[in-house]
């Protein structure tokens, strides 16, 4: 199995390499991944209290004119549907699984198989859990949905297809990184 896990840790440590000449402004994040990657075997479990391997989606509606973002129960922030990979190698398997998840949507499609953006973000510590604070290592997919029609699940107040116009004027709500995949996608 370790040795398995080893070739998915490689796979993905090519696909950074590959993001990064893509997009050199977040050069630096995808060496800091690699580097996470390369040197924690069990990088994927979240188990591993320094931080672990999240898969999001940056998922659009059918017409590519919006983007899915939940309202987030625990942080109280928008943002886009992921999670953690819980031990599965594949960031883009767990990225579709976590849209499916939060958004109650069947039939989500990758659009590429490449990663669209990556970031790296502190959780705080939760207590209930006994989790300590910890890094996410989140690496985003674009993904369409076959439809809008969403269920909100028990880790969301809310979800709401976002339009462009709705990042530019709400923009006070989102983080950097939201804000980053939103110009990314609406200027391409």
């Amino acid at each position: 199995m370790e040795a398995l896990t080893k070739q998915f840790r490689e796979k993905l440590c090519t696909e950074l390499q590959l993001f990064a000449r893509k997009h050199p402004e977040q050069r630096q994040t995808a060496d800091t991944m690699r580097e996470f990657i390369t040197r924690t075997p069990d990088c994927f479990e979240r188990s591993h209290k320094e931080g672990h391997i999240t898969g999001s989606a940056w998922l659009i509606n059918p017409g590519g004119d919006k983007a899915l973002l939940t309202l987030h129960r625990k942080l109280q922030r928008w943002m886009q549907t992921g999670g953690h990979a819980d031990g599965d190698p594949e960031p883009l398997r767990v990225a579709l699984r976590e849209a499916t998840e939060e958004s109650g949507i069947r039939g989500i499609l990758p659009l590429h198989r490449e990663i669209f953006d990556i970031d790296i973000h502190r959780i705080p510590e939760n207590k209930a859990k006994n989790e300590p604070e910890h890094l996410h290592y989140d690496i985003r997919y674009l993904l369409l949905a076959p439809h809008e029609n969403f269920t909100i699940s028990d880790e969301s107040e809310a979800l709401a297809w976002w339009a462009r116009s709705d990042f530019e004027q709400r923009a006070t709500e989102l983080d950097a990184s939201v804000l980053r995949m939103a110009a990314r996608y609406f200027q391409q």
